[in-house]
């Protein structure tokens, strides 16, 4: 088999894990922190891709519209998140994580119901920056510029994610607040804001993703449903609540699911399943996870 041709299976793999770890991460962010299973994330990406192709509507015919679109749905999504987080989820703190799945299940509802509304079924694309729209050739292989960007973007989001948390003071008031929140209220730190700046970022990255993610897919309804239970994969692969188990959960994912394709065509889905299967019976936690207490 020609090595080009392995070699173009790798860059589509990666670039599968790039934008799966933009959307998991969130996720797995504000499990981590606030111990909440957000099933309403993979709308929030999808209200972002909406947002991104709204907003291009706006700023065109401006060559350089893409940018600030993908800007303005994400800065939209975290809005939204800071009002679901501040005037309903804050009220289910403490309860059982039945009521939360339930209360985000019912906003997985609501807002692919407002999106069919607003938007209508049919389905709406987004043209690539023109800076991106050229291909570069590496090994033998036509690469899309914007592929690479994404490749390059999901590192230095990890990188950066990662220098936050564990250097900043920010990060370790988040930190400490994954591992006992009850002692950090007592000792007088603002714990619902620590809350509600994890969720308004989770769903920032969740509306990022989403409104990157447009040159490449169609924007439909339903895309949200379909793209929560790839995250969910990703986070328990790489344990939920760990953010470079989230990463390289990402990178695991995208490269089984590629050369799954490649291998065993009709079973490609069938391979990472499975994966996670063994991992759930040999490590509950994830990768990199640890056990929950």
């Amino acid at each position: 088999m020609a090595a080009s041709f392995l070699f173009s299976q790798f860059i589509g793999g990666l670039t599968t894990a790039m934008f799966l770890f933009l959307i998991a991460s969130g996720l797995s962010l504000v499990f981590g922190v606030m111990r909440v299973l957000n099933f309403a994330h993979g709308s929030f990406y999808m209200v972002g891709a909406y947002l991104a192709w709204e907003a291009m509507r706006w700023l065109s015919p401006s060559p350089e519209a893409f940018w600030p679109a993908v800007l303005l749905a994400a800065l939209g999504v975290a809005a939204l998140g800071f009002v679901v987080e501040r005037l309903l989820l804050r009220y289910l703190y403490g309860q059982e994580e039945l009521y939360q799945l339930l209360f985000t299940y019912a906003l997985v509802l609501i807002l692919g119901d407002a999106a069919k509304f607003i938007w209508g079924t049919g389905e709406l694309s987004v043209s690539r920056p023109p800076i991106l729209a050229s291909s570069l050739s590496l090994f033998g292989t036509d690469v899309p510029l914007y592929n690479l960007f994404i490749m390059v973007l999901g590192p230095a989001i990890a990188v950066g994610g990662w220098l936050i948390l564990s250097r900043s003071g920010a990060g370790r008031m988040v930190r400490a607040a994954s591992y006992d929140r009850e002692m950090l209220d007592a000792l007088g730190a603002n714990v619902g804001g620590i809350f509600t700046g994890m969720f308004v970022v989770s769903s920032f990255l969740a509306g990022l993703s989403g409104a990157l993610v447009t040159p490449i897919i169609s924007i439909v309804p339903g895309m949200d449903v379909e793209i929560i239970v790839q995250a969910f994969i990703v986070v328990v692969i790489g344990g939920l609540g760990s953010f470079w188990g989230t990463f390289w959960g990402s990178v695991i994912y995208g490269q089984v699911l590629s050369f799954g394709i490649l291998i065993f065509p009709g079973f490609s889905l069938f391979s990472v399943f499975a994966l996670m299967a063994v991992i759930l019976i040999l490590r509950p936690w994830g990768l990199f996870g640890r056990p929950i207490r």
